[in-house]
Order: C-alpha cells, then sequence, then structure tokens
C-alpha cells in the first residue's frame, strides 16, 4: 500500500470509528413492558423501587378503566428471569384504588402505600408492609382520616431515618400540597404546610421531593399553571416556601425528580403544555433553578405519563411510566449518558 492509501486508510478508520462512538453515544436506552398480556384492560400511574438484593419491584393500579369499581392494585418483580407475571396486591369492595407507592425505609421494611374510594376527592389512605424484600405481606390497614402517607409519587427518607412525603389534597375547586413525616420508620406520620401556589388555587398536587443543599424541595404538578412547581423546606420538611414556577412545562400531569448520587438532580415529566406526549429527562445541576432536556423516552402520539424515577445501587437511572394506558413500560438509562 502507498504512503498516500495508507493515510486515507487510516482516515477512513478514524472516521468509521467516530461514527461508531456517536452511534453508540446516540443508543437508544434499554427499554421493556413490564407484562405483555395482563387480566385487566387498563393500567397507569406506576411506583418503582429497588430490593436490599437488587431487584426491582413496580406497582400500579388496573381495570377496566380508571374509578371503576373494580381496579385493583397490582405488581411485579424483575428478577434475573425478567418481570413476573402481575400479582394482585390490594382490591376493595365497590370501590377502586388508586396510586401506588413502593418505598424502604431504614429498617430495611419494604412498605406499599395506596389510596382507595370513589375518588380523589373521597379517597382514604392504606397500606401494606413486608419484612421479605416483598416476597411476603401483612394485611392492609387504612390510614387515618386526614392522612394518606405517599400520594403518588417516592418519599424521601432520610439519613437519620426520618421519612419526608409528598402528599396533595384534591378539594372541590382547590388542590394543596403538604408533607407527611414519619419519625418511626414508616409506621405512623403528621402532616406540615399547606403548600399552595400563590396565584391559583386550583395549584399544586402530587409532589416529589429530593434533598438540597442545606435543605429539601419538592417538586408538583400544576393545574391551570403550565409549569412544573417547587416550594423548598429548610428545617426537615417542618415548613415550606410557597410553590414557585420552574421553567419547565406542565401539562397537569405527575412528575418524578431523583437526586443523583453526585447532587445532580434529573426529572422525568412531559415536556409539553398539552397532552401527555412527549415524555422526557431533564437534569440540573443548581438544586433545579435551570435544567437541561437531554432525553425524549415517547415522541409519538398517545398517554405516556405518570412516571417513576430511581437511582439504583449501580448508580444508573430506572423508570417506568404508563405506556398509552394499556402496559406500564420500564426503562434503564446509563448513568454515562446523563449529561
Amino acid at each position: 500500500m502507498t504512503t498516500r492509501n495508507s493515510k486515507i486508510a487510516r482516515t477512513i478508520a478514524a472516521g468509521v470509528s467516530a461514527l461508531v462512538l456517536a452511534t453508540a453515544a446516540l443508543a437508544e436506552p434499554q427499554a421493556e413492558f413490564v407484562f405483555e398480556t395482563a387480566p385487566f384492560e387498563q393500567c397507569h400511574a406506576s411506583t418503582l423501587m429497588e430490593t436490599q438484593d437488587g431487584q426491582l419491584l413496580s406497582a400500579w393500579f388496573g381495570g377496566t378503566k380508571e374509578g371503576n369499581n373494580d381496579v385493583a392494585i397490582w405488581m411485579s418483580r424483575r428478577g434475573p428471569d425478567g418481570w413476573s407475571a402481575p400479582t394482585e396486591m390490594a382490591r376493595h369492595e365497590e370501590t377502586p384504588t388508586w396510586n401506588p407507592v413502593l418505598f424502604r425505609a431504614l429498617d430495611g421494611a419494604t412498605w406499599l402505600y395506596y389510596k382507595f374510594g370513589t375518588s380523589p376527592r373521597m379517597w382514604t389512605g392504606a397500606y401494606r408492609r413486608s419484612d421479605d424484600d416483598g416476597r411476603t405481606w401483612s394485611a392492609t390497614k387504612a390510614m387515618p382520616a386526614g392522612l394518606l402517607g405517599p400520594v403518588r409519587a417516592k418519599p424521601l427518607v432520610l439519613p437519620n431515618g426520618v421519612i419526608v412525603a409528598g402528599t396533595s389534597v384534591e378539594s372541590y375547586q382547590s388542590w394543596t400540597a403538604y408533607a407527611e413525616i414519619s419519625q418511626d420508620q414508616g409506621k405512623t406520620w403528621r402532616r406540615s404546610g399547606p403548600i399552595a401556589h400563590p396565584g391559583e388555587p386550583q395549584g399544586v398536587i402530587q409532589p416529589t421531593v429530593v434533598p438540597i443543599s442545606g435543605g429539601l424541595r419538592m417538586f408538583m404538578r400544576g393545574r391551570n399553571i403550565g409549569r412544573i412547581c417547587y416550594a423548598d423546606s429548610y428545617d426537615g420538611g417542618e415548613n415550606w416556601s410557597p410553590a414557585y414556577e420552574t421553567s419547565l412545562p406542565n401539562p397537569n400531569a405527575g412528575v418524578d425528580a431523583v437526586a443523583l448520587e453526585d447532587g445532580r438532580l434529573v426529572m422525568i415529566y412531559n415536556h409539553t403544555d398539552k397532552g401527555r406526549t412527549p415524555i422526557n429527562l431533564a437534569v440540573s445541576s443548581d438544586s433545579g433553578t435551570s435544567w437541561e432536556s437531554f432525553l425524549e423516552l415517547e415522541t409519538e402520539p398517545g398517554e405516556y405519563s405518570y412516571p417513576a424515577l430511581i437511582q439504583t445501587s449501580d448508580g444508573d437511572l430506572s423508570m417506568t411510566y404508563t405506556w398509552k394506558r394499556r402496559r406500564i413500560k420500564h426503562v434503564r438509562v446509563p448513568l454515562k449518558d446523563v449529561p
């Protein structure tokens, strides 16, 4: 081979290598459905947690349609062989169930909180507890009137074991967020707040709570606001600022956020002010003051909504969300792909 041809070959090889690297950088995240077939027509509002042995648990509500009396809470486990078939976890006679939340307390107990009742204005909080990573569960217990526990998104478990959960009340023409705090590993709760948007009485619900420098920040979906909102606490969730608007749009749909081990925040949300597509990931390096949207998980017509987001023990991101009300989708995004 001549010197000139050798240089050309090296140039082509370098170009191919660069293209391969670029293609790898733009590779699709790992995605799968939690189930392909199920004993219900529709499903919604998934939750996600990692067990102590590195498996995943996901739960959601499913039935003929949201709000119908046959809607129950279902759960699947992802082990070495993939997701298990959906298992019924809670059903109440002649009333629907809503918005399950899975989390593990500092003492190792796994909790499944959910709501049951004819509508969000009328629902009651309930829970089950597991002491073996979600393999067996206690009987269902109802919450005291006026308390719900975590209303949709996972709570924040602080290093001292205190649990700060985002909750909210949807009254007639008035939506308001609160925090519920447990100082006994999830056994009992008390409420702090309210957290309201100063300019919109039908304002904010369904908070997700993350740690920030010196305090806590909750992010909330907004009604008639068009933006994801936030509020801050600097005393462990006892007192909160009013709700302020972020730069991220919100079409009155649920969001979730997680604080990475390096301090950055990642949000999963619908980057639109109307409808529930697309569904996106955004990252913030300044506690949520500014955001960079970096990945579209779904862009086709349909509903992709009510997500759950965690950072697993390997450092990567795992998330679930409603896929067209027919399935729950699980996506894994490597930490290296978060800019």
